[in-house]
């Protein structure tokens, strides 16, 4: 999100110092002189931005107006000028009025920061017009957050480092430009906008669920495409390749951007517990192409998980370490053991399928049948490693609708060489 909005930034510096030549003479210096004061005009012509400070979390509540220019209206608000000072910026409205979002997430950063200043930025006549136009609109919107913190700075005790601008959809390039305008630093700028647009207001509620469910943080590990965080490959820690979201996340230098992935829950609290599993799959037999579809139940000290599916991002590599990614929605605590299953037999079109093509690929004599003696396990949210055996070392086999039993046997996974007694640590 940092990042994001430091480009931004960094854009708008290149453009705000463009007109900063002194106006030539002659007819083209009038014509210019004209046309600075029409855009001038233009501007006081549009309808001022307000700055609304939340005094109850009733969102029927209407607030009270701070003006710029005027210390009263600070002292009969009580705005604290010592507090923590939230700017909430709303984006493109097709109603012309607020959306649920907001009243959530300004009651939830009241509930997290007591005694926090929250403030409403209401730009609403300017963001509910044809797109552009608000878009076009959001430097002038900035521009006028700006003035307004540079006023604020000049009380006692006022300090702009406490102030937090968190801006949704067209209201993040506004905190954008306000961090741009303003004389100083913004303590922090968060910037949420949606990738998906399936998935409408989902980022906006996952901030609120960071602030309201702060034991239960969601964390997004850093990965180079979906593909890859799909098999599971991408759940480390190390050199800040993961972070918690939200209003939670910690402060990184990272000179540029990375994609953060993660899975969570359909409502809140969202968060899930990641696992990666490398299983080491034996065929002693060609058996050509193999689709075979694989559950695991986790059993641990503080619950089960329910049957999860290994999701196939590509064909199963025979005599080879795969590996996948599962997640279960509660906290299992410490793992004991592993309930691996192949389904069996099914009726519906796609498995049969699958077994013509495979009755097709693979030799008539054989029978689908592989060897696992082990899984290996690590946890994103804990990074902990740990090795599960087969319960009967003698019996590795598993075919379609059979299961294998693992039980923890090792923490962490060995080095390569199997016979050196040294653990791999994190």
């Amino acid at each position: 999100m940092r990042n994001t909005v430091l480009q931004l930034c960094l854009w708008s510096a290149c453009c705000c110092f463009a007109t900063g030549d002194p106006t030539p003479l002659g007819p083209e210096g009038r014509l210019q002189d004209e046309l600075d004061k029409s855009r001038v005009a233009q501007t006081a012509a549009k309808p001022p931005v307000r700055f609304n400070l939340r005094t109850s979390e009733d969102p029927e509540h209407e607030g009270c107006d701070l003006s710029l220019g005027h210390s009263q209206p600070l002292a009969d608000c009580g705005f604290n000028v010592t507090a923590k000072t939230f700017f909430v910026i709303h984006g493109w409205t097709m109603s012309g009025m607020f959306e649920n979002w907001l009243y959530k997430l300004v009651s939830a950063l009241q509930t997290r920061e007591k005694g926090a200043n929250v403030v409403v930025v209401d730009w609403l006549p300017l963001a509910h017009q044809l797109y552009v136009d608000a878009v076009n609109n959001t430097r002038d919107v900035g521009h006028s957050i700006a003035q307004m913190l540079d006023w604020l700075q000049g009380k006692e005790d006022f300090s702009l480092g406490n102030v937090h601008l968190i801006g949704y959809s067209l209201g993040a390039h506004v905190a954008g430009y306000a961090g741009n305008f303003v004389k100083g630093t913004v303590g922090r700028i968060t910037a949420i906008a949606e990738v998906l647009k399936c998935e409408h207001e989902r980022a906006v509620h996952l901030f609120v669920d960071s602030l309201v469910n702060e034991d239960k943080p969601s964390f997004a590990f850093q990965c180079t495409d979906s593909n890859r965080f799909k098999k599971g490959t991408c759940l480390s820690c190390r050199k800040n390749r993961c972070n918690s979201i939200g209003y939670n996340a910690k402060r990184t230098r990272n000179k540029r951007n990375s994609k953060m992935y993660l899975k969570t829950r359909a409502g809140m609290p969202f968060r899930v517990y990641h696992y990666q599993m490398k299983i080491h799959v034996f065929s002693y037999k060609n058996l050509g192409d193999m689709e075979p579809t694989f559950y695991v139940t986790l059993y641990g000290t503080n619950a089960d998980s329910q049957v999860l599916p290994l999701e196939m991002v590509e064909q199963i590599g025979l005599n080879a370490t795969n590996t996948f990614l599962v997640y279960t929605e509660e906290d299992l605590g410490d793992l004991l053991k592993i309930k691996l299953t192949w389904e069996g037999k099914s009726q519906s079109w796609y498995n049969l399928w699958k077994e013509l093509r495979s009755y097709l690929t693979q030799p008539r004599t054989s029978k689908q049948e592989l060897h696992i003696r082990r899984i290996r396990v690590k946890s994103g949210e804990t990074q902990r490693r740990l090795t599960f055996c087969a319960e009967d070392l003698e019996n590795t086999l598993i075919s379609p609708g059979q299961e294998l039993w693992f039980h923890k046997c090792r923490d962490g996974w060995r080095m390569k060489s199997e016979a050196s007694p040294t653990v791999e640590h994190l």
